[in-house]
């Protein structure tokens, strides 16, 4: 299974024991849209709701910081999301939030992951079959693992201030990275990182939302000085869109691709982090 499958692929494979489809779509609070609900009112037959508010450290005062292993593995399970799954994320938010979904699966062990190309937005525009309610899942056994190396911490940032061993690369909009417009979140200071580079996540996708592919999705990357040979690090408003990045980078075939979990919600909210304004 390719890291991105197209909606003819997976409406062939439905059905398939080992198939699982999962619903990762999350939305900012002030959105005004209930992910949940949504997904009770239509959604690809077989998928199940995956609460990416709920799968988080919900004791970190922080926003949609890495669960503890053992959480993870338990909201696995319950979703039936077990070992020798192929898994399949969509979603239907404007973040593109299916690829934190894939980003965890892959840190906490699973091995075959990949996202539905255009999402749930493009399954209905093509007129696909779909399910409404709540899903019977039966509990799968999903074996846990974390593989913390693409994770990055303040601590490791503000070294890499110092070091400049990997590049940062900003997914947030090029207003909030200039610090030209207001973060949606009170209290955190408008700007970017020292020597960020930003390349917004929306700049990764065709106008129907499908992925850019090829020399395309490469160009959004040489055009925010990324180079794809050398480390990144992503980092974005609270984790969510950081993970599109990396998607990116893994699409183009980049090695060395970690993501700040704190990213600006928490660079932004202190009070001694460096914040520089402007275009990169």
């Amino acid at each position: 299974m390719t890291p991105l499958v197209t909606t003819e692929w997976l409406a062939a494979e439905l059905g398939a024991n080992d198939l699982r489809i999962v619903d990762a779509t999350l939305f900012l609070d002030g959105d005004g849209r209930d992910a949940r609900a949504e997904f009770e009112a239509a959604h690809v037959p077989g998928a199940v709701f995956l609460d990416l508010d709920e799968l988080a450290d919900t004791t970190s005062p922080l926003p949609n910081m890495l669960p503890s292993p053992e959480k993870f593995a338990s909201r696995m399970q319950a979703l039936g999301l077990g070992d020798g799954s192929r898994i399949v994320v969509y979603d239907n938010s404007p973040l593109h939030s299916a690829a934190r979904a894939w980003w965890m699966l892959n840190l906490f062990g699973a091995h075959q992951v990949a996202l539905l190309d255009g999402g749930f937005a493009k399954w209905q525009a093509e007129g696909r079959a779909t399910e409404s309610g709540k899903p019977v899942v039966r509990h799968r056994h999903f074996t846990v693992w974390a593989d913390t190396k693409p994770v990055r911490t303040m601590a490791q940032m503000n070294e890499n201030l110092r070091s400049k061993a990997e590049q940062v690369v900003d997914a947030r909009s090029a207003g909030r990275f200039a610090g030209t417009e207001p973060e949606p979140h009170a209290g955190l200071r408008a700007g970017h990182m020292p020597g960020a580079k930003n390349l917004p996540q929306t700049a990764l996708f065709n106008a129907d939302g499908t992925w850019k592919a090829g020399v395309e999705l490469k160009a959004a990357f040489d055009a925010a000085g990324v180079d794809l040979h050398k480390p990144i690090v992503t980092t974005c408003g609270s984790g969510i869109t950081a993970a599109v990045v990396a998607f990116g980078a893994h699409l183009l075939g980049a090695k060395d691709v970690a993501l700040y979990d704190g990213s600006w919600a928490e660079w932004g909210a202190s009070p001694t982090a460096p914040v520089v304004t402007g275009a990169a």
